[in-house]
């Protein structure tokens, strides 16, 4: 079964193409409008190993929050959809991953309810012209609708270009490993209520 979704998303305020193949090899092609997303999105997508192809055109002109908000809605609807019944798959996965000063540890549930433990302590306000504040929506955005529990902690940090990145990255790690295949399970769903 070819695990992949697409998603055209059109609201007043963005217009988004994603396209998701969870079983690839971390080819991408982003353009969100701005610069550090596309950077935090391609990272994610090499070291999640999903293939993904993102376009946003959004009001930039007022600031990066719709369009970053947005992509993770699409982003959680896409990889919801390609995840399908769940059947096989890990479920979970975690890691602590370091980026020079930065530890980061980030743990996944894919269990059909959404919740977000956010522990990001980001010590300033803007990387460049992003708000770093608009990391913690994004990663709302994408749980509330991938329907996976996520626990992102600091453990250590004090640049927020690394924080973030350390972030994007274990949760892009983390999330591979939970959707992976288990071979143990066959075609199995890893929840003892026979759903998840």
């Amino acid at each position: 079964m070819i695990r992949v979704a697409q998603i055209a998303r059109k609201t007043a305020e963005t217009d988004i193409y994603l396209k998701i193949r969870l079983d690839g090899t971390g080819e991408s092609k982003i353009d969100t409008g701005c610069g550090f997303m596309d950077h935090m999105l391609t990272l994610f997508s090499k070291h999640s190993r999903f293939d993904m192809e993102i376009t946003c055109k959004g009001d930039t002109n007022v600031d990066y929050h719709h369009s970053v908000e947005d992509i993770g809605i699409a982003l959680g609807q896409a990889f919801y959809e390609a995840i399908g019944e769940k059947r096989g798959i890990n479920r979970y996965g975690d890691i602590a991953l370091p980026m020079d000063e930065a530890l980061i540890l980030a743990a996944i549930d894919i269990s059909g309810r959404d919740y977000l433990g956010y522990g990001l302590i980001i010590p300033t306000e803007k990387v460049g012209d992003f708000d770093t504040e608009l990391v913690e929506e994004f990663w709302l955005g994408f749980v509330r609708n991938a329907k996976i529990t996520l626990h992102i902690k600091q453990l250590a940090g004090t640049n927020s270009h690394h924080i973030i990145e350390g972030a994007f990255k274990a949760v892009g790690r983390a999330l591979r490993t939970a959707s992976s295949k288990d071979p143990a399970l066959f075609n199995e769903i890893p929840s003892t209520k026979g759903i998840l």
